[in-house]
């Protein structure tokens, strides 16, 4: 059991005591300017305090998807989802944290003072490279596009090869798959597919990868039924030109609980509209005006997590997008679920642009 603890505030400088607000709203904030905050501090938890920092509350990440899920408004203030029945602890019982913590399954606790004014954080401290979670699913790379958006990277080198420092796109994937025990991987190749299957001949990559032919381009959706027989099981799938840093075992597991048949791993993106915006009343009176408001949305990142049954109702040699399949299956009433990420989790690199970002992220420019 890893119980050491780490710990932030208070400090004499000024720069280090602005990490404790890092972690503080107020009441009044609403649930998008708190998910804000979360993204911020990196520690997927913020205290609702009042005007003096005294604690009132608590709100996680998982707190958020769960309401958002629920089509909750994002608008609203946060004290509607707000847990009020918060533990902390007083300055002088950091010893009891460890064991409190895996009494109440968290991960960190305030620490408030004689003022029961919050002072002071603690969390588990995980280790470099902790285990995961070894859930041992198949993993499904869809692999087979032209990758046009990447041009003239992909008139010479397919999209799935693309190098990231000093590996492939696609060995990044299978990377963070493997962390979760998934090895087995399924690659759907169709565009200079001889190069990506010469290059995995020689780059020992320590997993099991079949390849599956796509002989002509059929899409997301037709190129699964190629797997038709294959799975026998849930599985992921995924675009080869995206990088998700999450926990897959949650999100697997979100997807047993919720019956799902398709769920969908979701980025909540806000978009700016460049105007002022009118309310406009039935009999044409403006009621209110929002400069530039921002809207949410529920951006969908290239990732799935499908159960076998999905390639059955898949048409035989059709091209269809992954929209054909999510419109399919709601038109014949299968759950269709939302697992929500963050904007920090996840990277794509499937336009220039994008790709630089992602070299940089990880620090390979």
């Amino acid at each position: 059991m890893i119980n050491q603890l780490w710990r932030i505030g208070p400090m004499p400088e000024k720069s280090e005591n602005m990490q404790i607000e890092k972690f503080i709203v107020s009441e009044t904030a609403s649930i998008i300017e708190v998910m804000q905050s979360i993204e911020q501090n990196g520690r997927g938890i913020v205290f609702v305090c009042d005007e003096n920092k005294k604690i009132l509350a608590a709100v996680s990440d998982g707190d958020i998807r769960r309401y958002i899920l629920k089509n909750g408004q994002l608008s609203n203030p946060i004290s509607e989802i707000a847990n009020y029945d918060c533990i902390y602890l007083h300055v002088g019982q950091e010893d009891k944290a460890p064991g409190l913590m895996k009494q109440k399954g968290i991960t960190c606790i305030p620490v408030v003072d004689e003022n029961d004014v919050f002072c002071d954080m603690l969390f588990l401290l995980k280790k470099e490279g902790a285990p995961k979670e070894q859930i041992n699913v198949p993993v499904v790379i869809m692999a087979g596009g032209k990758g046009t958006r990447l041009k003239p990277y992909t008139d010479i080198l397919p999209k799935p090869l693309i190098p990231i420092g000093h590996q492939t796109i696609t060995e990044h994937i299978m990377d963070r798959f493997s962390k979760f025990g998934c090895n087995s991987f399924y690659v759907i190749v169709n565009y200079m597919k001889g190069f990506i299957k010469a290059y995995f001949a020689e780059h020992d990559a320590g997993k099991e990868i079949s390849f599956v032919d796509e002989t002509e381009f059929l899409g997301t959706g037709g190129g699964l039924k190629l797997l038709q027989g294959k799975m026998k099981e849930t599985f992921f799938m995924s675009n080869c030109d995206i990088l998700i840093d999450a926990d897959y075992a949650e999100a697997y597991h979100y997807h047993k609980e919720q019956k799902n048949l398709l769920t969908l791993v979701c980025v909540q993106k806000e978009y700016v509209i460049p105007y002022g915006v009118m309310e406009v009343s039935g009999e044409g009176q403006i009621t209110g005006l929002k400069e530039k408001p921002k809207i949410p949305v529920n951006a969908n990142t290239g990732m799935y997590i499908i159960e076998p049954k999905l390639i059955d109702m898949i048409p035989d040699n059709t091209h269809l997008d992954i929209t054909d399949i999510i419109e399919m299956c709601l038109e014949k009433g299968e759950r269709v679920g939302a697992y929500l990420i963050s904007d920090e989790q996840w990277m794509d690199m499937g336009q220039m642009s994008e790709l630089q970002k992602m070299k940089e992220k990880l620090g390979f420019e």
